[in-house]
């Protein structure tokens, strides 16, 4: 009997462990990881483009995070969303716990824009470890929900290639608009970033300033050669750039490789500060011919390029549901084959928290956790007379495990670091 009771408050621990918000990382998270001082507030909208190609409209629904002030006890939300199963079954329902109160009062203020851009069929209650987690940071989050089409679908595979980059743009210039008349009134209209996961990392990239290769697959793949004026040197070549946009994060970026979107050419016109986020074992989106060309290829910016030993790509999602374990297509949405989810969790949002704190709201202290001599972060060690004690966090320094980390936690690690050229 006494096996069973413990069998059982083993099960009942795991599932609460499943289920709580990824965006509040655990003990073991380097320091920016952890939810800032504000509570998380959510609402929904519904913005129409009226001036897609070939006229028609294009409605698109955008979930916004923002700063709040949520009462004790308030109920948190429950996303639930949609995911393709693997053919022929029918799409798999999932439901995400949340920490975000729908409606909650926001936060006097202005804070940033930050436009979150999700991956081919993915959806934005698959990001929210991360879409929470800014907005407790004194960021507005707002992801968009591109319906794309079914990614078994390939006679419709080109339709995100055309409309990433026209979303993301369009629902920024709006928001950013509404800003500037007093319609959204916590938002400043002059900071914005745009963070991107797969197909949204390629969206990203284009908006913030690499132009498309006219041979390349991003627009030749496009019915009917819709793509070809926003092409470089194309009639409508640079109408996706936003003026006010400061920083890009991409997290496992599509556009590289044997895609070409946009070639040395185009990926030397960003100027953009960036951050790349990969997998070194990407099967994808592809790592050395894909994510670390982006990087090395962004010659004009001062970018960043963190990596995961052995990881893959499914390094944007929230960890797999219970309900999105049953079938390996549907847990490989979300989960890795080497890293736990809650790891790669924590270590992106410190270091996209760094980077756009520092980029973005122009706080100079988190350039030291961008920094470090030692960019494999197996190499680095504990710095000499550093804090006492198993929980320390580093310093940082010449050599030392990088700043922000838990010691013995910054492993299987590289960042590396490139100035703008001129």
């Amino acid at each position: 009997m006494l096996r069973v009771w413990i069998g059982l408050a083993l099960a009942l621990w795991c599932a609460g462990a499943t289920a709580a918000p990824l965006s509040r990382p655990g003990i073991d998270a380097p320091e920016l990881a952890r939810l800032g001082p504000h509570g998380v507030g959510l609402r929904a909208i519904t913005l129409i483009d009226r001036n897609q190609p070939g006229g028609a409209e294009r409605p698109l629904p955008v979930d916004i995070w923002y700063p709040a002030m949520v009462r004790a006890g308030a109920r948190t939300v429950t996303y639930a969303d949609t995911l393709p199963s693997e053919p022929p079954r029918k799409p798999a329902a999932f439901t995400v716990e949340g920490l975000a109160v729908r409606g909650a009062s926001p936060v006097a203020g202005r804070f940033p824009l930050v436009i979150v851009s999700h991956g081919y069929s993915g959806t934005p209650a698959a990001m929210t470890w991360l879409t929470e987690n800014l907005a407790s940071k004194g960021y507005v989050v707002a992801a968009i929900h591109h319906r794309d089409p079914d990614i078994s679908d390939l006679s419709r595979a080109g339709q995100p290639l055309m409309r990433r980059p026209l979303d993301i743009s369009f629902v920024a210039r709006t928001l950013i608009a509404q800003a500037r008349d007093g319609s959204l009134a916590n938002l400043d209209p002059d900071r914005v970033a745009v963070v991107g996961y797969s197909m949204g990392g390629y969206g990203a990239l284009t908006v913030a300033g690499a132009s498309l290769d006219p041979t390349g697959r991003a627009a030749l793949a496009v019915p009917g050669g819709q793509m070809k004026p926003y092409a470089r040197g194309g009639e409508l070549a640079g109408v996706f750039a936003i003026p006010e946009l400061k920083a890009v994060a991409v997290m496992a970026p599509a556009g590289g490789g044997s895609f070409r979107a946009w070639g040395p050419v185009g990926l030397a016109e960003l100027k953009t500060p960036l951050l790349v986020i990969g997998g070194d074992r990407d099967r994808t989106v592809g790592f050395a011919d894909g994510v670390r060309t982006i990087f090395e290829q962004a010659v004009r910016a001062d970018r960043y390029l963190l990596v995961f030993q052995n990881g893959g790509h499914n390094i944007g999602m929230n960890g797999a549901p219970d309900q999105m374990r049953t079938q390996i297509w549907d847990q490989d949405w979300f989960e890795d084959p080497v890293w736990s989810k809650a790891r790669t969790a924590a270590i992106q949002q410190h270091m996209i928290t760094a980077f756009l704190d520092y980029w973005v709201k122009g706080d100079a202290s988190r350039l030291a956790y961008l920094a470090t001599d030692t960019a494999f972060s197996n190499a680095t060690r504990w710095p000499a007379g550093g804090p006492a004690g198993y929980g320390a966090i580093s310093p940082g320094g010449p050599g030392a495990t990088w700043k922000g980390f838990p010691r013995n936690h910054a492993v299987g690690l590289e960042l590396h670091h490139a100035t703008a050229a001129p």
